[in-house]
């Protein structure tokens, strides 16, 4: 592992680590967490940290408050939650900085955690203030990152403060990037991609980065639409498809890298039309030469497409995924989408594929398939594994290299 870990931290007893956490959590208009599943992530790291003996203080940014305080952000509304899922005391202070956490951490009890308040209540944390940090991490001896949907940002909880104490990455981090690592970086092939999305304009970067690394590009969802256009296909067009004219150029320039790399793009055969964007709607499945030229919109990707998905998937060891393959909030139009991830899953179980899958619309998408537990690893990053696959550098891991 190139990147330290807890292990590397020495004697934790009686030291105060300050864990950076990502406690972003959804929340409804009662200010009741509706998905605990990144505090249930983040109970592994603490639980490790207290049973070396170490008191833990936790920090992580909660929505969007710009600098100012306000109760709708504040992270006093995820301690019931947290402390359930710990089966430890939480105590929550009101504050990130300042004299009121030095007293509060110097008052811990050892069965004990300390919730600091948001972050993002400080506009030096956005901007990275390295004078921020430093009062940050002023009660810690030691500082641990678990996380690493914010480690594309710069921020000052997140780069600043790692340099300023000894410094780790936590169990869900490590599991985080060995799992990227396993997926882009070393993995076993044939490698396979599948992205989906609405515009290419949105993920060039990703495609470009992929179609130098992988063998095989499965390419869905709207943005697929201006690669079909780009190989000819004239019924294709911008009343019934989500087709980019201005990116039909661009979209020819990634098939001649993907040539030139020896990476095979595979595109849609057949797709599924509909007149109306409602789920349940009236629909048909058609071949690409037989897409109504209006009145109907492409939502989905047909049965021919799916059945050469999942053939290819029978020849793969490795697969990435991010983007679903059609409209999936939708029935019937989830259909292409459950199917191919339901195939990815039986081969995961079956030992015969690692597969790596992340994204906030690829999450919600393999739930609603009902295999989100049955990939390798989902990650619950969305910026952070999109740049990840991009091959960008993310500063908040560079940080903790060894």
């Amino acid at each position: 592992m190139e990147y330290k870990t807890i292990k590397d931290l020495g004697d934790l007893n009686g030291k105060v680590v300050m864990l950076r956490a990502d406690l972003n959590v959804p929340m409804d208009e009662n200010f009741h967490v509706t998905n605990t599943a990144r505090i249930d992530r983040t109970v592994p790291t603490i639980k490790e940290l207290m049973s070396k003996g170490a008191k833990v203080v936790v920090v992580s940014h909660f929505g969007r408050p710009e600098g100012k305080g306000d109760m709708k952000n504040s992270l006093s509304h995820i301690v019931k939650d947290l402390q359930k899922a710990l089966g430890h005391p939480v105590v929550f202070v009101d504050d990130c900085i300042g004299p009121k956490v030095e007293q509060a951490v110097k008052a811990m009890k050892g069965d004990e955690v300390l919730l600091l308040e948001n972050l993002r209540f400080y506009d030096e944390e956005k901007k990275g203030d390295e004078k921020f940090a430093e009062e940050l991490v002023k009660p810690a001896d030691v500082y641990v990152s678990d996380a690493f949907s914010t480690a594309h940002r710069a921020h000052a909880s997140m780069v600043a403060a790692a340099r300023l104490r000894p410094a780790a990455m936590g169990l869900l981090m490590e599991e985080e990037v060995n799992a990227l690592s396993k997926g882009l970086n070393d993995p076993k092939r044939p490698l396979m991609a599948i992205v989906g999305g609405s515009k290419v304009s949105t993920k060039l970067d990703l495609l470009n980065n992929l179609v130098k690394k992988v063998d095989k590009l499965v390419i869905s969802g709207g943005m697929a639409h201006t690669f079909m256009k780009a190989t000819g296909i004239n019924t294709v067009n911008e009343a019934n498809s989500l087709v980019q004219m201005d990116m039909i150029d661009t979209a020819k320039d990634i098939m001649k890298t993907a040539k030139e790399n020896n990476c095979e793009i595979i595109l849609p055969v057949d797709v599924v039309v509909s007149k109306e964007f409602k789920p349940m709607a009236e629909h048909k499945t058609v071949d690409l030469e037989h897409i109504p030229a209006e009145g109907w919109s492409l939502l989905d990707v047909g049965e021919k497409t799916i059945a050469a998905i999942n053939k290819q998937l029978d020849e793969t060891k490795t697969l990435v995924w991010n983007g679903p393959l059609g409209v999936f909030e939708m029935k019937p139009f989830d259909n292409a989408t459950n199917k191919v991830a339901e195939h990815a899953a039986t081969l995961t179980q079956e030992g015969r594929l690692m597969s790596v899958a992340g994204g906030g619309d690829t999450v919600s998408a393999l739930e609603n398939a009902g295999v989100a537990s049955k990939l390798s690893y989902i990650s619950t990053a969305g910026g952070a594994f999109l740049e990840w696959m991009e091959g960008k550098e993310l500063p908040g891991v560079v940080v903790l290299k060894k």
